[in-house]
């Protein structure tokens, strides 16, 4: 697909707008999309923006709707999905750690934000969904038993629940990092990959994706390449899980294992090893003055309904909720 335009300056701001427009839930008028656009640090007015919707109209990106606004088109979603793909590069992490500073919850009084993923499915699924979901939470797994159930029409983050459809949250593990940098501890997420496990010991990782240096998410890229066996690991204990690594100073190790140890007896997540310092975690080298730390990813439990042949959509590291919300299985 061709660039939308030549002019770098130009196209920066097309495809601000067009984000925009598709994170709007309805038809958004050029006075929202300045109003938003300065917010971004975009200098930019009403009577500007209505020369540029006029550009991305022209070139099928959106359709305008009158008084009601603009939407975006299918060919502006594709142009959105390809657009500055370098200026995207860096956009995973920058999430993570946005939302990490976002998570607020307290082991003492069981309240707060953390940060969950959203998956979709269709709602002919559901019970057998959730007879996975029980399976997997119920054998002794390494996994937050918290999720929550949203109905079709409900809005969580810029997603929306299509009809036909029921989305569940699932606890990230993402909020581990939160909550250890909540507890003064300096956390750095690398990457995501795929945990070989032999007999409930986890082994090494099989690959990895750095955080830093992708456009998707790699629990999205490994579940769509059907690279997990988390039903295998539930079954007979040896499998592929979908896991994360992160590095903290050496000098913040003995406070890291006591807040883990807090974070496992509240079930916020699972710890699958913590390394020594400056040594290789699970096959993973590890920078000098730093330790890792492995986690078992929250997705697993989606991906073990995908391994049945349900259709899931899977959006991990999506937004934060307050706990309360959550319910356990």
């Amino acid at each position: 697909m061709s660039r939308i335009t030549t002019d770098l300056t130009v196209q920066r701001k097309l495809i601000a707008i067009l984000r925009i427009i598709s994170k709007s839930h309805s038809p958004i008028g050029a006075r929202l999309i300045a109003d938003r656009m300065n917010l971004q640090g975009y200098a930019i007015g009403e009577r500007a923006v209505r020369y540029h919707l006029r550009i991305l109209d022209e070139r099928g990106l959106t359709n305008s709707l009158g008084y009601d606004g603009r939407v975006i088109t299918e060919n502006g979603k594709k142009e959105l999905d390809n657009a500055l793909v370098g200026d995207r590069v860096g956009f995973i992490i920058n999430k993570i750690e946005n939302l990490m500073l976002d998570t607020t919850f307290d082991f003492e009084t069981g309240q707060g934000c953390v940060i969950i993923n959203l998956s979709i499915i269709d709602k002919n699924d559901f019970e057998k969904t959730i007879g996975t979901i029980e399976h997997v939470l119920h054998n002794g797994s390494p996994f937050s038993p918290y999720i929550k159930i949203l109905e079709e029409g409900t809005a969580a983050s810029d997603l929306e629940i299509p009809g036909g459809k029921i989305g569940i949250a699932t606890m990230c593990s993402i909020t581990i990092d939160g909550i250890m940098l909540k507890s003064g501890i300096p956390v750095h997420p690398k990457y995501g990959g795929i945990l070989d496990l032999k007999d409930k010991k986890p082994m090494c990782f099989e690959d990895i994706i750095a955080y830093g240096g992708t456009t998707i998410d790699p629990m999205r890229i490994f579940i769509s390449k059907k690279m997990t066996g988390v039903l295998d690991t539930v079954n007979t204990g040896s499998g592929r899980l979908l896991a994360n690594l992160r590095e903290i100073p050496e000098s913040a190790l003995s406070k890291a294992q006591d807040v883990l140890g807090s974070i496992e007896k509240a079930k916020i997540g699972g710890i699958a090893e913590i390394g020594k310092p400056g040594e290789p975690l699970l096959n993973v080298a590890v920078e000098s003055g730093n330790a890792g730390i492995a986690v078992y990813a929250g997705t697993n439990i989606m991906a073990a309904v995908s391994e049945t042949g349900v259709k899931v959509i899977t959006y991990p590291i999506s937004t934060v909720i307050d706990f309360k919300e959550l319910k356990q299985v």
